[in-house]
């Protein structure tokens, strides 16, 4: 069996930049990555995607994110070849088709089982799988007798397939109203959502909101200290959206109260056939291997930890929770200073052996 000093679990944004952090402190991680590449959940999001912070505010810890016009938002593709690259300047070892099965403990140290037999022992461990692997699907009313077509926004790519159809589009977020907008070019949309869409202007006062957010420090302040759950995040926007669902392009009503077939019941009581729901729903921690390790998760399976540590498991870390310390948490903004404190006390914990 193969013994390393931290294994780290996920080779997106998050796992990258844990890397990074781990060999400033002198220890030597294995990153494994179930996909083919080293860009995490990137290259599998919608195809229009693009971030939600400019070029200048999206880099990880020691290369920054390329291109001459800092203030562009970078497309999702932009963004997965920043990943490859900057896996490809780190003298880490990373491995790809690598999914982990299983962590448990063994003495001081960590099992790591990978599908297909092969068996690591660490010394640590550190969570950074991210999310994408868990779509949530919240138990909407009558949703399980509806016969249209249910998928997530996590299977969402194009907006080709839903040409000339009816399609309910179910949440008030960023990627929610940014999926309903590009379908109703194409198609006949309603947004769905428990409350009002509340929006967050993308440039106040001539600069990217991301710019105030760090000249005042809230991005970084430590809220996840105070807060239990994360603030709901407004949508961005530039005044695009709001003027879509001004325009009804999409329509916006609250959630459905039902299904019957093909039909769905709105709250009025009439009842409309629908082609397709996309649950634009969010996503849960994505942790199945922490299942067998005893302390690690909730009932719910969401991570026990103290700002990044577990607290039951020495050894174990996690990075790039939604709300893990900041607002930028779950960010390649953000995750970087994350990655940081968790390889610091991680350090300090081997070192005491």
């Amino acid at each position: 069996m193969k013994q390393v000093d931290v294994v780290v679990i996920g080779g997106g944004q998050s796992g990258l930049a844990t890397a990074h952090a781990l060999l400033d402190h002198g220890l030597r991680p294995v990153v494994l990555e179930a996909s083919g590449r080293a860009a995490g959940s990137w290259p599998r999001y919608y195809d229009s995607l693009t971030l939600f912070s400019p070029a200048r505010y999206s880099s990880l810890p020691g290369m920054p994110f390329p291109g001459a016009d800092r203030d562009r938002y970078p497309h999702r593709d932009e963004v997965a070849a920043y990943l490859a690259a900057y896996a490809g300047r780190l003298d880490a070892e990373i491995r790809t088709g690598c999914r982990v099965s299983a962590v448990r403990r063994a003495g001081s140290a960590f099992e790591v089982d990978l599908e297909g037999g092969e068996r690591l022992s660490a010394r640590a461990v550190v969570a950074a799988s991210g999310t994408f692997g868990r779509p949530h699907r919240p138990a909407l009313p009558g949703l399980e007798e509806f016969t249209g077509q249910l998928l997530h926004a996590a299977d969402y790519r194009d907006p080709a397939p839903f040409a000339d159809l009816r399609v309910v589009v179910v949440g008030a977020g960023n990627s929610a109203v940014q999926i309903a907008a590009e379908l109703a070019r194409t198609a006949r949309v309603t947004l769905a959502t428990r409350a009002p869409v509340k929006f967050a202007a993308q440039r106040v006062l001539g600069r990217d909101l991301h710019f105030w957010l760090t000249r005042t420090g809230l991005d970084t302040a430590p809220l996840g200290r105070l807060l239990a759950r994360p603030p709901a995040q407004p949508v961005l926007d530039d005044g695009r959206y709001r003027a879509a669902l001004a325009a009804g392009q999409p329509d916006r009503r609250p959630v459905f109260t039902g299904a019957d077939g093909a039909e769905l019941i709105w709250p009025d009581g009439k009842r409309e056939e629908v082609d397709a729901v996309v649950l634009a729903t969010g996503y849960r921690p994505d942790l199945p291997y922490l299942a067998k390790l005893d302390g690690a998760l909730d009932a719910t399976g969401r991570p026990r930890h103290r700002v990044g540590l577990a607290v039951e498991v020495p050894g174990l870390a996690f990075v790039g929770l939604e709300w893990q310390r900041s607002l930028s948490s779950n960010s390649l903004r953000g995750v970087g200073r994350d990655a940081e404190r968790v390889a610091r006390r991680l350090a300090a914990h081997l070192a005491r052996g």
